[in-house]
């Protein structure tokens, strides 16, 4: 046997034993979209490839050979993504709104992969994951420029669900029309109170009147449905083509940087946690002095950074509230169970609403 018949033989064994690897890694991989369908996570998470790929290209002790297996691990990474997006193509993720609207917007881009199912309200939306019609629900906690979604803080308080991740998704309103329609011509605008305020400056400057709806694309569908001319809707690009009609403006909210934050909700909190370095708690404390400076200070004696504290009532009592905050740092360490049994002792009330690694930023219709 010649040395090239030696080589092509060990190529084949080594080759025969990389695809039962290779069926092994697949089986995995099914099972972490399965997790994420069921946490709902998306399947894109470049800081975990970036780590994968640097932690394993350094078992390769050829210098020569090492690039060529980054490219191995990228391909392999890849096709393992591709995989679970089409196990995930069957996940049902629900959203309030109509087809267009900025959340379906979010969640086509968060999952691009499920079946986006729209929802009349947020409260219809959770609980479409509650009685497990759909597997998670996208849905606004806060803008930028206008504040807290109150209903949305509610729901977290009140319901069962557990945010698992919080992306941070650009909004950009236009002023819509139906073709033929000039500035000069429109007299009202018709959009969701979020989208009203974000562009309330533009709407006082042109002289107005801001009509309320549901929200932006059921707003475009009711101008283009009344076929009028002195009637515009506040809106997205989607809703525009959706609906047929023409931009008038672009770009009319008063901030160039109008951010919406979308929680995902999900019936399952993480259990692969480790790496979380952000939670969201919810809690109530006795009316009494000094009970709310207690829970703060729990929370930084133990080390934790909180980024947000607000208030809501709990319509239960009169004057009663509860406090929604955002902290900074791993609850799910030893650290963080000790911080949580204090709280206990502080609060009358404490719920833990999820924990992620990180706020994700999403542009355009990256995956």
């Amino acid at each position: 046997m010649t040395e090239l018949e030696k080589a092509r033989n060990e190529i084949n064994r080594i080759d025969s034993r990389m695809a039962e690897l290779f069926e092994e890694r697949m089986a995995a991989v099914k099972t972490v979209a399965e997790y994420k369908r069921k946490n709902g996570i998306r399947v894109t998470d470049q800081a975990r490839e970036a780590e994968v790929i640097a932690r394993n290209s350094a078992l390769v002790k050829s210098e020569t050979v090492r690039p060529y297996y980054v490219s191995f691990l990228q391909n392999n990474m890849e096709l393992s993504k591709a995989y679970q997006h089409r196990l995930l193509e069957g996940m049902r993720v629900a959203y309030s709104g109509v087809e267009g609207a900025f959340a379906n917007i979010a969640a086509s881009r968060i999952f691009p992969d499920a079946k986006a199912v729209s929802h009349s309200d947020f409260k219809t939306a959770y609980d479409s994951v509650v009685n497990g019609e759909c597997d998670c629900a996208v849905l606004p906690i806060e803008n930028s420029h206008n504040g807290d979604v109150a209903q949305v803080m509610d729901l977290t308080f009140f319901g069962t669900l557990y945010i698992n991740g919080i992306y941070d998704i650009e909004v950009v309103q236009n002023l819509l029309a139906v073709k033929g329609t000039t500035m000069d011509e429109v007299k009202r605008v018709i959009s969701h109170p979020q989208a009203l305020g974000q562009c309330a400056k533009y709407i006082r400057e042109h002289g107005f009147e801001p009509v309320e709806a549901v929200n932006t694309a059921v707003a475009a569908k009711q101008v283009a449905e009344f076929g009028r001319h002195d009637t515009a809707a506040i809106g997205s690009d989607e809703a525009a083509a959706k609906f047929g009609l023409k931009k008038l403006e672009a770009h009319i909210n008063e901030s160039g940087n109008n951010t919406t934050r979308f929680a995902v909700f999900s019936k399952t909190p993480k259990t692969s946690a480790e790496k979380d370095n952000q939670f969201i708690m919810l809690f109530t404390v006795s009316n009494e002095a000094g009970a709310l400076g207690k829970a703060i200070n729990t929370i930084g004696k133990h080390g934790f950074n909180l980024r947000a504290l607000k208030s809501r009532p709990t319509k239960e009592l009169i004057w009663s509230y509860y406090f929604y905050a955002e902290g900074e740092g791993n609850i799910n360490s030893e650290k963080g169970r000790e911080m949580i049994e204090e709280l206990k002792e502080n609060c009358s009330t404490l719920r833990i609403a999820g924990s992620f690694e990180k706020e994700i930023i999403l542009r355009g219709s990256e995956k």
